[in-house]
Parts: C-alpha cells; structure tokens; sequence
C-alpha cells in the first residue's frame, strides 16, 4: 500500500471508530476504503457523438462498447476487468438484472430488451481485458442530449451535489470548443478537484479526421486545431492539452484483422486516378463497380476505417508496408491514441494513488462536515492538512496552472520544471531528465543539483510569488528523489 493510500486509509479507520453505531455513515466509509484498493476510475465525458465508445473500444483494444445509439448509450455505463464477460443493469429501485451479451461481428454487444434507459441507473460491464484490471473506464452519456434525465445522469457521477465525484479522472472530448464546453469542463474541475482546483482532466479533439472532411492530411489540420484548443484550455487551467485523436482509425488499426488487410493491398493496386474517383464520398466508394473487392466488403471498410483510413492505409501500402502488423502499428502511430495513452498514463495511471487519496479525502471531508461529532476534530485537521500538504496534488495542480500563468522563467526553465514535477514521467529518471541505468551512478547527485538549482531561483530577486512558489515545488520534488534514491541504497 502506497504512502497516501496508506495515510487515507488509516483516517478511514479512525472515522469508523467514532461513528460506529451509525450505519449509514459506516456503509460510506466502507466504500471509501473499497475504493481505494480498486483500479482508478476514469470517465470519458462529452456532447452526444462525440465519440466516446469509439474512443473506449480503441483505449481497450476489443469491441465492446455499443457505438450505436441504443438505449445502452443513454445509461452511465462502467467497464470493470472480470474473469469472465457479463452485463448487470442495475434499476433504480436497487434491483438488478442479467443482460445477455452477444458476439457480432466480432465484437460485444447488448440489449436491455424490455427494459427502457429510463428504469436503468448504470450499466456495468465485466470483460476479461488487462487495460481493464489498471482503470475502470466508465462512458457516460453525451451531456448535450436532448433528454434532460440522459445529460443529467453524467452530471451526476461527475458533479454530485453532496460527497466526492464517481471518477478520479476524466478525458473530455470535443468536436468544436463552445462556451458551454468550458463551462462544463469548469464544472467537473471543480468537482474532480475539489475547492483547491483539478487535479485530473485531459481534453481530446475526438474524431479529429473530420476535421480535415477525411483527407490524407485530416489529422495536420487538427493538430492545428487543437493548438487553438489548448490556447483556450489553457485560460482556464483545467485541461493540460487538447490532443487530437481519430478513434475510428485507432480502433480499427489495433484490431486489424488479415482479410482487412487483404482487401486493402487489393485496393492499393488500382491506379491512384481510378481509386479517387470512387473516394469522393462513402456512398461513391460503396456503389463503385470497377473495383476488385465486393460491395459488402467495401462496406465493411468504411464503417471500420471511414474513408480517411482507407486513404491513410492505401498511402502506407503504396509507400511499402508490406504485411499486417506493421500497417497497424503505422496506423496507430498516425490516430493520435499513443499520444493520449502516453498522456493518461503520465497524468492519471502513474499517479493513481494520488488521485485515489484525493478522492477519497473529499469523500472523508464531506461525511466529516456532515455529521458532526464532538471527537472528530483530530480527524478534520489530518483531512485538511493531508489535502494541503501531499506533495502530488500540488505537482499535478502546477503543471495545469503552468500553462495558463505568466512565469519570470525562461522557456528552457520551463520546460525542466515542468519534468521535475512529474510533467514528463513520475520516475526518478524521467523526473531528473537522465537515462535510467545512469540512476544508481549520478541519480543523488543529479537530485541534489536540482534542489539547489531550483531553491536559488525560487530566491532570484525578481521572481514574483508565483514564480517562487513553482519552483519550490519543484525543489520539494527533487528532495522526493533524492529521498527515494537514498532509501533505494539503503541509505535511509
């Protein structure tokens, strides 16, 4: 058990000491301490078809979120690792109900049959997946839904009027970036983060081929956009990055099947001039009967690729990729997945303790305020302090802030402070900027340097308050290290 973990759970423990007796309270402190042993929970939340069970198929690598707009999709839907697959809707009345899970086409799907979405608080997904036994991913409902209940449901799990937000983290996707986007990242921040600010929000430009109407060169024009984007984001100190993604295109690459690739080569060996003609539109390309593979096969390409990744495939194919893993990986590497997989690991999977002692901290401060009780004071200051003082919340509270605050350092300071703090990786080597088998030989010396380095600028005479603060952080980081590289040694 991880430090903070470990502090959290012992408050915990303390907290049912004083309300034993008073089993609602007990029954919430439970759960908090369940919840710390659980993977970390992270919710994919945006507009309708925004694109987020695209988005969550692709992250796992399996079908098995319905993409479709069934009643499935207007229920918060939570995707736990399970030994063996199954579906539970869980009724608002507390009883639950088995669904039936189906292989179509490879992938899972499930109906409520005669239930309706309005009977079903949540839907919860076992899958036997390893990304699944890491986070809990859980798909919510698009929060521009032309049903009120449907948009209130996410608002529920991420903005609860009472206690602390059903995820520890959360990917927001957009098309476009609207005032009422950014009114609602703002509101999940404050939520995710509690009063002190956020501490886990990361913003994708979804479906980011379309940006560019599925040209070859779609994902330049966003990435373009999404500059905008993060310039925007960034005012408000929510989102670190607004990182383009093509979820179909990830999706498909990562579960490309060889007929796929077969069909393909097949479509890379007619002339260019020909194939473009049949490209002007999917329903162009579907009814095209010049070309050597069948109509139900250029369907099946354009509901898994779309036509930007059968263009972007047919240009690797013609450029020499020669077999089908090598056109997945390539395919990858151009969806923008690995970026956000890169991304949420640095933010979310390498600090889940963190994040799940956050969590549970506002969950304890919430139960503390509520019912109060003469012997509570001892556990209310070590809740307060803990949320003031654990080092992790400030790191991931600076590198947000970072990006939307005037600082007196240079760009290249900017940038190693930015990776002492955990911008770049949460390891002593990441942290220091070395390789690691160069750790045990110069990893205390280096850590030492960058106390001292980042102690002196904090006292540079013209470092405004903010300036000094970050780089206390960042000193206060460096001593971490070191503290860690020395117990490591046996020095400690």
């Amino acid at each position: 058990m991880s430090a903070p973990v470990a502090k959290v759970d012992r408050i915990i423990e303390g907290a049912h000491r004083v309300y034993f007796g008073n089993r609602a309270v007990t029954d919430r402190l439970e759960a908090g301490a369940q919840r710390l042993r659980e993977p970390l929970r992270i919710a994919l939340a945006g507009a309708v078809k925004a694109g987020k069970s695209t988005l969550l198929n692709a992250l796992v690598g399996q079908d098995i979120a319905p993409t479709d707009a069934t009643e499935c999709t207007r229920v918060v839907t939570w995707y736990r690792h399970g030994a063996t697959p199954a579906v539970t809707a869980w009724l608002a009345d507390g009883r639950s109900a088995n669904v039936p899970v189906q292989r179509a086409d490879g992938g899972l799907t499930f109906d409520l049959g005669s239930l309706s979405a309005d009977q079903v608080e949540q839907i919860d997904v076992d899958w036997p997946v390893g990304r699944l036994a890491r986070t809990t991913i859980i798909d919510t409902p698009g929060t521009t839904s032309l049903s009120t209940e449907v948009s209130a449901r996410t608002l529920r799990l991420l903005t609860p009027d009472t206690g602390s937000a059903g995820a520890d983290g959360v990917v927001y996707l957009f098309r476009s970036l609207d005032d009422s986007d950014l009114a609602l990242i703002r509101q999940i921040g404050e939520h995710v983060g509690g009063s002190a600010g956020p501490l886990g929000i990361v913003g994708v430009v979804s479906r980011a081929d379309e940006l560019g109407a599925g040209r070859p060169d779609a994902m330049h024009s966003a990435r373009a956009a999404a500059k905008d984007f993060t310039r925007e984001l960034e005012l408000t100190g929510l989102c670190q990055a607004a990182i383009p993604v093509a979820g179909l295109l990830a999706f498909a690459a990562k579960t490309l099947r060889q007929s796929e690739f077969v069909a393909l080569r097949q479509l890379a060996q007619v002339a260019p001039a020909d194939l473009e003609l049949a490209m002007l539109s999917a329903d162009r390309f579907q009814r095209a009967d010049h070309l050597p593979i069948d109509t139900s096969t250029r369907q099946h390409l354009v509901r898994r690729l779309g036509l930007f990744g059968i263009r972007m495939t047919l240009t690797r194919l013609r450029a020499g990729t020669t077999d089908s893993p090598a056109l997945a990986d390539e395919l990858i590497a151009r969806s923008g997945i690995g970026e956000l997989e890169r991304v949420i690991d640095i933010q979310f999977g390498q600090r889940a303790d963190e994040l799940k002692a956050h969590t549970a901290l506002l969950m304890l401060k919430q139960v503390l305020d509520t019912n109060p009780a003469p012997s509570t004071a001892p556990l209310i200051r070590e809740v307060a302090t803990l949320l003031a003082n654990m080092h992790g919340f400030h790191e991931l509270r600076l590198l947000g802030r970072l990006r939307c605050t005037e600082t007196a350092l240079s760009d290249d300071e900017l940038s190693d402070l930015q990776r002492v703090i955990g911008g770049q990786g949460t390891g002593p080597a990441e942290r220091l900027g070395i390789e690691p088998f160069a750790i045990a030989g110069v990893g205390q010396d280096v850590a030492l340097a960058e106390i001292s380095r980042w102690r002196s600028r904090a006292e540079h005479p013209l470092a405004d308050q903010f300036t000094a603060s970050a780089c206390l952080v960042a000193a206060r980081s460096a001593e971490g290290v070191l503290s860690e590289l020395r117990h490591n040694s046996g020095q400690l």
